[in-house]
């Protein structure tokens, strides 16, 4: 079940901005999305965890949010994960099984009970953007 909105906007207004300072520290990152009716850059702390060329989200509150609707309207985002920028593709449903299989301890255990999610998306990690200044023209 997904969190009750309360819990939402209590997040959104206190704990978000706190979670996007620690982006970038273990399984949290801070996803980068354009808003789809604003054009706003947004970005959202979320917990991921990559493998190989897919990152796997939780969606700890449920498949309605509105940044993957920004991010499957766009066709793909931008993710700081670790120190690494990552240029993500479209996002596509993943079973809960597969996903389990994706997501290491300890966080598999707090996604089954408390938090009892049942929603996942990957996204493809497309190539990463080059660093700025380097000339990717192939000069």
């Amino acid at each position: 079940m997904p969190l009750a909105r309360g819990i939402i906007r209590l997040n959104k207004r206190f704990t978000n901005p706190v979670m996007l300072r620690l982006a970038g520290i273990g399984s949290i990152v801070d996803l980068e999305h354009v808003g789809r009716k604003t054009g706003t850059v947004r970005h959202t702390p979320l917990m991921a965890f990559r493998r190989g060329g897919v990152v796997t989200i939780a969606l700890t509150y449920g498949s309605d949010v509105q940044w993957l609707a920004n991010v499957r309207h766009a066709g793909g985002s931008r993710m700081r994960m670790g120190r690494e920028i990552l240029s993500l593709g479209a996002p596509r449903v993943l079973e809960p099984a597969d996903a389990m299989t994706r997501i290491p301890q300890p966080q598999r255990a707090l996604l089954r009970w408390p938090i009892r999610c049942r929603d996942y998306v990957e996204l493809p990690v497309l190539r990463p953007p080059a660093p700025e200044g380097v000339d990717t023209r192939g000069r």
